[in-house]
């Protein structure tokens, strides 16, 4: 009976979620049809055949998040977490930026960063407004709001769709012979994803890194306040990891691959590769492509029509297996939940 009522409250919970993400992006059309309607981009109509899919895919994946916390993988309160605090101090500054980003769309200013950022040292593919979003992924004020624009986008199920690197990273780590554990997190951003892997690992000792100062104030913020060690965090370039050779047990990355440039992805998974041990598992989650979801076709090319995204559209056809097996990688398997895709490699012994 009480197994049945967390249910309940769960689904519950994140339909809330879902009914809030839709509102939001409902009005903010309309408002930007009113204010400034020549920001507005052509999109493809999704026929009600494909939005039944995508609600059928949205629910596939809330069942098995909670599937595989009944299973004991993570805690079934980790189903419940949610930045309150932040969503009630910066959900109304998304409104306040909105003429902002649809002001920059108007003029094709993709790459537009106040002067107070300092942009010598980073790579040229990363000075992006990705999502058209206020200085990039350089300034606090993007950073607080990240976490909030990333759950309306995906409908309150951006936590579940990360979630879904834990059952492969505990597989994976079956047997490890040294305790803890060491697990490192590629472009790890505000560390909503150090904080899933925590929860189930909690003796594990956690790296992450990150090209952002911003995102990583901000992923300490939020890691601080757990228990447990504090995460190792480092503002690194994922192309040249600042780490020794077979160091980690396992490496996950989430959401980057999409933003990268192709040369630059299989150099990521080359440094993957490298700062592994024999026998690591290296877990990738991003975005759906081509080949496994053909039918959401006309979604991912909204997608990349909405959000700057420069890197998308050749994502989408990317080849990711044959860069994990250049790169060394065996045993790869991938897998969909909902709007992504799983990719679980392992170094060979």
């Amino acid at each position: 009976m009480t197994e049945t009522l967390t249910k309940l409250a769960y689904q519950t919970f994140q339909q809330g979620k879902s009914i809030f993400g839709l509102a939001h992006k409902t009005l903010g059309t309309q408002l930007q049809g009113l204010v400034a309607p020549d920001s507005r981009q052509p999109t493809e109509p999704l026929s009600p055949e494909l939005l039944a899919l995508i609600q059928q895919r949205l629910n596939q994946l809330l069942e098995t998040d909670w599937q595989e916390a009944e299973q004991g993988i993570y805690p079934v309160s980790l189903l419940f977490e949610n930045p309150w605090n932040d969503f009630l101090r910066y959900y109304p500054l998304l409104w306040v930026d909105m003429p902002q980003s649809w002001e920059r769309i108007r003029q094709k200013r993709f790459q537009d960063f106040t002067s107070e950022i300092k942009t010598a040292g980073y790579p040229s593919y990363y000075l992006q407004n990705f999502h058209h979003q206020t200085d990039g992924y350089l300034s606090d004020w993007s950073a607080n709001l990240y976490d909030i624009q990333v759950e309306i986008l995906f409908n309150g199920t951006a936590d579940a769709m990360r979630r879904r690197v834990l059952a492969p990273l505990k597989q994976g780590l079956t047997g490890a012979d040294v305790q803890p554990v060491r697990i490192l997190d590629i472009a790890c951003g505000t560390g909503r994803t150090l904080r899933q892997i925590r929860a189930a690992l909690p003796d594990a000792s956690l790296f992450g890194v990150d090209l952002s100062p911003a995102y990583l104030r901000k992923a300490n913020q939020l890691l601080s306040g757990l228990p447990g060690e504090l995460p190792q965090l480092i503002q690194a370039n994922a192309e040249e990891l600042p780490y020794l050779d077979s160091y980690f047990h396992a490496a996950t990355c989430v959401f980057l691959f999409h933003e990268l440039p192709p040369e630059v992805r299989q150099r990521v998974i080359n440094e993957s590769y490298r700062v592994l041990q024999p026998g690591g598992t290296f877990i990738i989650c991003d975005s759906i492509q081509l080949s496994d979801s053909p039918e959401l076709a006309p979604a991912m090319r909204n997608f990349a029509t909405i959000f700057h995204e420069p890197y998308y559209r050749h994502y989408t056809t990317d080849d990711l297996n044959e860069r994990l097996t250049k790169a060394g990688f065996t045993t790869v398997k991938t897998a969909v939940h909902f709007m992504s895709k799983y990719w679980v490699a392992r170094k060979p012994v």
